[in-house]
C-alpha cells in the first residue's frame, strides 16, 4: 500500500456561478485511511466533494489522482479513473432491488461483475439478506450501506462519502463506521464529510476543518478533538 496521497487538491476554488463557495482549498487523502472534512453548516464541505468529482467545474486550482491532473473531467470519466462519490441524498435507485442497484453501480466494469457483488455481500451482509427487496423498502442505515456498496462496485482508489450517518440511529451510525473502517482496510482512501464532528474526528487519521469556504485547521483527527478552538466552536464540551 502506497504511503503517499492518492488524491490531492491544490488551491481549489469553485461555486455556482456567483461568488466562490470554496476558496483555495488544499487537501490530501491517503490509501487505507479516513480523511475527514468537518465544519459548520455552510462551510462548503459538500461543494468541495462535488468539485472534486466533476459535478461542479472549478474556477481555479487542481485535482490530482495518483499524480495525474484530472481537474474538470466529467463525473463518468472520474469514475473510470477511480473516484467514487456517494452523495447524501438520491444515492440509490429506489424502485430497483438491492441486487439491481449493485449491478447498476458496476456498469463500467468489463468483467467480474458477479464476483464483485459477492465480495460486497460479504462486506455488507445486511444487503445479501435484502438482495431481492426494492431499495425504497430499506431502512435509512441499509440504504446508506447500499449506496456505499454501489460506489465500491467500480473498485475505486478513492471513496467520497457525503454525510453517511445523517438521520441514523446510534446503532446504525456505529455499523456505518465499522464498514468504513473495513473499506479502508482494503487500501481505499476514504474521504468523509460529516456534521457529527466529535465522532468523525475520533475516526479520522487526518481531518480538515472548513469555515466559510476555507481551510481553517488540519491535523490528526484525535489531536483536533483536543484543540481548544475546535472544541469551543465546533464540537462542544462533554458534560
Amino acid at each position: 500500500m502506497s504511503s503517499g496521497p492518492v488524491l490531492v487538491t491544490r488551491g481549489l476554488t469553485a461555486g455556482y456561478g456567483g461568488p466562490p463557495i470554496i476558496q483555495d482549498i488544499s487537501i490530501e487523502a491517503t490509501p487505507g485511511r479516513v480523511t475527514a472534512i468537518v465544519g459548520p453548516n455552510g462551510a462548503g464541505k459538500s461543494t468541495l466533494l462535488r468539485t472534486i468529482t466533476g459535478v461542479i467545474r472549478p474556477q481555479q486550482g487542481q485535482v490530482l489522482l495518483d499524480g495525474e491532473d484530472v481537474t474538470g473531467l466529467a463525473p463518468e470519466q472520474l469514475i473510470r479513473k477511480g473516484i467514487a462519490y456517494v452523495p447524501q441524498v438520491q444515492n440509490v435507485f429506489p424502485t430497483l432491488t438491492v441486487h439491481e442497484n449493485l449491478e447498476m453501480g458496476g456498469y463500467t466494469r468489463t468483467s467480474g461483475l458477479r464476483e464483485r457483488i459477492d465480495q460486497l455481500y460479504a462486506t455488507f451482509p445486511d444487503l445479501r439478506a435484502a438482495m431481492k427487496r426494492p431499495a425504497r423498502t430499506l431502512s435509512g442505515g441499509q440504504r446508506n450501506m447500499l449506496a456505499m456498496a454501489r460506489g465500491l462496485m467500480v473498485d475505486p482508489s478513492v471513496l467520497l462519502l457525503d454525510e453517511p450517518s445523517t438521520g441514523l440511529s446510534p446503532r446504525f451510525i456505529a455499523a456505518v463506521w465499522e464498514r468504513i473502517r473495513l473499506v479502508c482496510s482494503t487500501g481505499v482512501a476514504v474521504v468523509v464529510v460529516e456534521q457529527n464532528t466529535r465522532q468523525t474526528l475520533a475516526q479520522a487519521a487526518w481531518a480538515y476543518v472548513m469555515v466559510l469556504g476555507k481551510n481553517r485547521l488540519d491535523g490528526p483527527g484525535p489531536d483536533l478533538l483536543r484543540d481548544e478552538e475546535v472544541v469551543n466552536l465546533y464540537v462542544g464540551r462533554l458534560t
